[in-house]
């Protein structure tokens, strides 16, 4: 034990010899390269060698081209690139839902009032109507999907919304059909809704 005290004992001398040395030559370096150049420049500044343009950054608004917190439609990583399309629009009096599919019926990108967030009496207002045709279109556009042909089904308040909100999103609209079912005096009509 005592032999391993003393071949430790020089490793801890070494070591503030050696930050000595390092330290003598830390200056000698700086001087040496003052001396290499020429005595001209050493008077200039180091910042007036380069001239610096001061550009102003860019806004997030100016990078997204629209409202900031508005969401931009990402390329879906197994894309179908499908450009034309059917969108179909279930408006009830309880729900709206939107579903887009190419034109052989193999759905795409689909979405529902109560997918984006909405509870109760809210999900059948014109307002989640307009959000529903916003999510679904988006992911029918992240396969790639330009045109669309809206068929409309049912009495409900997101109708008209539903159809404006894929407008505006930039959606191509190619024909608008109405193709909710009306019976011929059919089938027994159910009883009367107590109110």
């Amino acid at each position: 034990m005592a032999e391993e005290k003393k071949k430790s004992a020089p490793k801890k001398e070494a070591k503030p010899e050696a930050a000595a040395k390092s330290a003598e030559e830390k200056p000698a370096k700086k001087t040496a390269a003052k001396e290499a150049a020429p005595a001209g420049e050493a008077a200039k500044p180091v910042e007036a060698a380069a001239p610096v343009a001061v550009v102003a950054a860019p806004t997030a608004a100016e990078l997204l081209g629209e409202a900031a917190d508005a969401k931009k439609v990402v390329k879906a990583k197994h894309a179908k690139n499908i450009v034309a399309g059917v969108a179909n629009i279930l408006a009830t009096f309880n729900n709206t839902q939107v579903s887009i599919t190419d034109n052989h019926g193999n759905l795409i990108g689909w979405s529902s009032a109560g997918r984006v967030g909405f509870k109760g009496s809210r999900k059948s207002t014109a307002y989640a109507a307009q959000q529903v045709a916003q999510d679904a279109a988006r992911q029918a556009m992240a396969h790639g999907m330009k045109e669309v042909e809206i068929r409309v089904k049912g009495p409900g308040s997101g109708r008209e919304s539903a159809i404006r909100a894929l407008q505006a999103i930039g959606l191509e609209i190619s024909a608008i059909k109405d193709v909710t079912p009306v019976p011929h005096n059919g089938c027994r009509p159910r009883k009367k809704r107590r109110v």
